[in-house]
């Protein structure tokens, strides 16, 4: 359960950390984030810390278990949005960082509950409009994220353009102080 009950596709609140993947799977991988960057957690423990600095292209999600620059267009990526084979399978995260430069693609498991597209894409287009305005390191930010996906749950976008809008006024509805 996460503890504002609302959530983006994979991600979520959890014991006050956002996390993308289900982080209460034992034996499970997700990614946290923190105020520093992101921090992979793999069922061997953590993996190498990214600072927010270091990340130099907009992050991506793609869902499927075995073809990572493909996911959600596989057909096992596809089947895995249905009901009865939800939670099964996992996703990615795909960045590229600088020095050394690299492409990197981190592993999370995914929820029993469903991803509703809508969520993804409102949660990809977040993405990529605070990579935009060079504002990567506001995922690190607990109270910033938990009013902006508070507002983009509460939304379904029907067209490009609209999902576009929702997103930017909701990472300005983010900007009220206060918890």
């Amino acid at each position: 359960m996460t503890d504002t009950g609302t959530s983006l596709g994979p991600l979520e609140l959890v014991d006050g950390r956002w996390v993308v993947g289900d982080s209460r799977r034992p034996g499970g991988s997700w990614i946290e984030f923190r105020s520093q960057g992101l921090y992979p957690h793999t069922p061997d423990g953590a993996g190498e810390p990214i600072p927010w600095s270091r990340i130099m292209s907009r992050m991506r999600l793609t869902l499927g278990g075995r073809y990572p620059n493909k996911g959600v267009y596989t057909l096992r990526g596809l089947l895995a949005l249905l009901p009865g084979l939800r939670g099964s399978g996992g996703g990615y995260l795909h960045l590229t960082v600088r020095e050394p430069y690299e492409d990197r693609t981190v592993y999370f498991d995914r929820h029993v509950r469903g991803y509703p597209g809508a969520r993804l894409m409102l949660l990809e287009e977040l993405l990529s409009q605070i990579h935009g305005a060079g504002e990567t390191h506001r995922l690190g930010d607990p109270h910033w994220l938990g009013r902006v996906v508070a507002e983009l749950a509460a939304v379904t976008p029907w067209t490009f353009g609209r999902l576009h809008q929702e997103v930017a006024r909701a990472r300005r509805a983010g900007e009220r102080t206060g918890p």
